[in-house]
């Protein structure tokens, strides 16, 4: 039976901890990097801007010995109003798995449902699982465990936030979102965690990373939002600078799934200050891109 990864929870407990373990053995050992997805082909819908989630995967397959098919949603013939049935069906008879890169959530639950291959969510407006994967991936890096780990994400509660919760519920780390009124992450997705770790939402910045092991923060505005003068007021308090970092442990780290606007949810001196590992998390993008890929092509 196949399977997707839709959002963090279509893994189990087991299966996420797997993933990064197996994520940690392809960032050390280059042998490992052989045939997994040889004869294999790949397609990559994006109808959003991307950088490393494009670059990564395009890498991933191409270093698993498959091959990558980027397919512009303006060339396919969903831009004329062919059906999301009627593709996901068409494309299952000619490729091995799906990564897409959309708005709506509903849209690749959509494609998921009549696809008979692996579908994976490489990014919608509420959820980017395979960004909270490497996240966990570079938190277990730097801090030798997640369970108990305490990590306050700052700013605008959207899918990065929604993924981390997830994430969090089946890793065990407790987490703390900052965001003001109107800005909150999913409460479906807030209250399934809490069943599992401890989640909290604060409207006051300082109070959510004090003794924080981890600060995250992502752009106030996701694509789509650009235009939001209204939203970027209610935000502005909640920029990750030296004062807010002083109220964490001293050896915290600092996350930011980038692209960063400079400034705004985060000052210069921070982002590529000694504390930050940004550069370090987008690496294990590709790493964990892997892991997926061989997951759900190989299982």
């Amino acid at each position: 039976m196949k399977r997707d990864y839709l959002r963090v929870l279509d893994l189990k407990r087991d299966e996420f901890f797997s993933l990064i373990n197996r994520a940690i053995e392809f960032k050390s050992n280059k042998d490992l990097l052989k045939s997994s997805l040889v004869g294999k082909c790949i397609g990559m819908i994006f109808e959003k801007p991307s950088t490393r989630t494009r670059v990564s995967f395009d890498v991933a397959i191409y270093q698993l010995g498959g091959h990558p098919m980027c397919l512009s949603s303006k060339e396919l013939q969903l831009s004329r109003g062919e059906t999301i049935k009627d593709t996901a069906q068409v494309l299952s008879r000619y490729l091995d798995c799906i990564v897409i890169r959309t708005f709506s959530h509903k849209t690749i639950e959509e494609f998921a449902k009549w696809a008979t291959i692996p579908v994976i969510n490489a990014l919608t407006d509420e959820h980017h699982p395979c960004q909270a994967m490497a996240d966990m991936m570079t938190i277990l890096e730097k801090k030798g465990k997640l369970e108990g780990i305490k990590l306050a994400y700052v700013g605008d509660g959207n899918n990065v936030a929604n993924s981390l919760i997830e994430a969090s519920a089946l890793t065990g780390i407790k987490i703390n979102i900052a965001t003001p009124q109107g800005c909150e992450p999913l409460e479906e997705v807030v209250q399934k965690a809490k069943a599992f770790t401890e989640v909290k939402i604060f409207s006051d910045p300082e109070q959510a990373v004090l003794q924080a092991d981890v600060i995250y923060t992502d752009v106030w505005l996701s694509m789509g939002e650009e235009g939001s003068i209204e939203k970027k007021k209610k935000l502005k308090n909640f920029q990750v600078n030296t004062k807010l970092l002083s109220k964490a442990k001293p050896d915290a780290i600092v996350m930011h799934c980038l692209p960063a606007h400079r400034g705004e949810e985060i000052t210069d001196e921070v982002l590529d200050g000694p504390q930050s590992v940004v550069l370090d998390q987008a690496e294990n993008r590709l790493h964990t891109s892997k892991a997926i890929l061989e997951f759900l092509l190989t299982m």
